[in-house]
């Protein structure tokens, strides 16, 4: 049976987010980000294109570290200003019937208490159609925001993320039985509260105790759970919480080992292989035919900034790349030198050090586009044969369309390349009813499976197996 393959609108709160330096297209809309209409008519486009959700990125802090500022950042809109995503959701669920919403939030800064209750609420006015990326930062200067001299350390942020989640997953799941709303006019009674439980959570990190959560359950109860990282630890985070993994990068054998570990970790954990979505990075630019999307791209490249994109780059390795001659080869002890035990404390989240030879020149040449991701330029035939390509190489489900001018790069792929996949049989041609976690793992799915992690904490629920 053909694997139809997933798809998520990459897109944040803000006007430049991936491919920086294209909000200055004069047919990108970005700009409007602030104005409802901008989000609705979004959200109406997507679904026409079936897509499975439009997945909101989101930073706390601030790209400050090239050139030791925001000069940067601030010119070329590199995710400066942002908004909250969650605002939007509304909206956007208003009006539409299906599209799934992915929001990013920074679990390090916030409390498993209030945080449960504005997920239930999205989940509720969403109908069933909201996911939770979590994420646990990257930027020092969210942490600074926040009071703190720097971030927590990566693992030690892994850590507090997993006390966060049982917290999490005792309010949406113990908090109220199925039945304990009822409801009835007549006897006065609008919940039974025999059916409302007390929740209890002494970890590390977090206390909650002598409350209920404050909502009655939504329709999934607990958010669809994605996740978004390739380190060792973030893997083991994601294979004990995450329904849905965004990873990256260009080499497809090394994607390919990246899926096979997601998978990995989920059994470990207990669950199944397919428990897990994986999703990567997809950039398009498509036209009718091979010269028209080339020109198309050409266009593009002239509105893009390098710059905006190493601003961006750098601020998570947290090394300032202008102390370098534009043609001086940057190494892991030179940037010792200039930052001890910066590199050390970082480098797993990172991903290890610079190739030999790098230089500031090369890291500029290879985000010419605005971002390091390369995107697929062709005919709606040679794209499809791509996205085949590496859904067959490496075992991912779907992809997360980026950005590039918007919205006519979505536009673009609904009505050139999508038709191209539904004559193949790897897309959709309607979108199944239900929650969002239904759409994307099957009916009567609504709620996180019994072999979830977060699945024992439900009132009067045995998880066998569990670890």
């Amino acid at each position: 049976m053909t694997k139809q393959i997933r798809l998520n609108a990459f897109n944040m709160n803000c006007v430049g987010h991936i491919h920086h330096g294209l909000w200055k297209h004069p047919r990108d809309n970005s700009v409007d980000y602030r104005k409802p209409g901008y989000w609705i008519a979004l959200a109406q486009l997507l679904e026409k294109g079936l897509f499975d959700a439009v997945f909101l990125a989101d930073i706390v802090g601030v790209y400050d570290v090239l050139g030791d500022g925001i000069d940067v950042t601030a010119r070329e809109a590199v995710q400066l200003p942002v908004n909250d995503p969650a605002y939007v959701v509304p909206l956007m669920a208003q009006a539409t019937q299906h599209l799934g919403f992915g929001v990013t939030a920074n679990l390090t800064y916030e409390h498993p208490y209030l945080f449960a209750r504005r997920f239930a609420t999205l989940d509720h006015l969403s109908g069933g159609r909201v996911g939770w990326n979590i994420v646990t930062g990257y930027l020092d200067s969210a942490a600074r925001g926040v009071g703190l001299k720097q971030q927590i350390d990566h693992d030690d942020r892994y850590d507090r993320g997993d006390d966060f989640m049982d917290a999490f997953y005792k309010l949406l799941e113990g908090g109220w039985e199925d039945d304990a709303v009822v409801n009835d006019r007549v006897r006065g009674i609008y919940a039974d509260p025999a059916k409302i439980h007390r929740i209890r959570h002494d970890g590390p990190f977090y206390k909650v105790d002598n409350v209920y959560n404050l909502t009655e359950p939504s329709p999934q109860r607990t958010p669809v759970l994605f996740q978004a990282g390739a380190s060792k630890r973030g893997n083991a985070f994601a294979g004990r919480h995450a329904e849905c993994v965004f990873t990256g990068g260009q080499d497809r054998p090394a994607l390919a080992k990246m899926v096979a570990a997601i998978r990995g970790e989920a059994v470990e954990a207990g669950r199944e292989r397919d428990d897990v979505k994986v999703f990567s990075y997809l950039t398009v630019v498509v036209d009718s035919n091979e010269r028209a999307a080339r020109d198309k791209y050409d266009e593009y490249l002239a509105y893009a900034s390098p710059e905006g994109a190493l601003a961006h780059f750098v601020s998570g390795a947290g090394v300032d790349l202008d102390r370098f001659g534009l043609d001086e080869e940057i190494t892991d002890e030179k940037l010792e030198a200039l930052y001890p035990g910066r590199l050390r404390r970082v480098g797993e989240a990172r991903g290890g050090g610079f190739a030999p030879g790098t230089t500031r020149r090369k890291l500029l040449d290879a985000r010419r586009f605005g971002s390091q991701q390369a995107p697929i330029v062709g005919t709606p035939s040679q794209v499809a044969d791509e996205i085949a390509r590496i859904v067959a190489e490496t075992d991912l489900d779907g992809f997360n369309l980026t950005r590039t001018v918007a919205p006519e790069c979505y536009r673009d792929f609904i009505e050139l390349v999508i038709p191209e996949l539904q004559g193949r049989g790897l897309y959709k041609t309607a979108y199944e009813e239900g929650t969002l976690r239904e759409k994307l793992f099957g009916a009567g799915r609504a709620r996180l499976p019994g072999n979830h992690h977060g699945a024992q904490f439900r009132h009067g629920h045995q998880r066998s197996g569990h670890r």
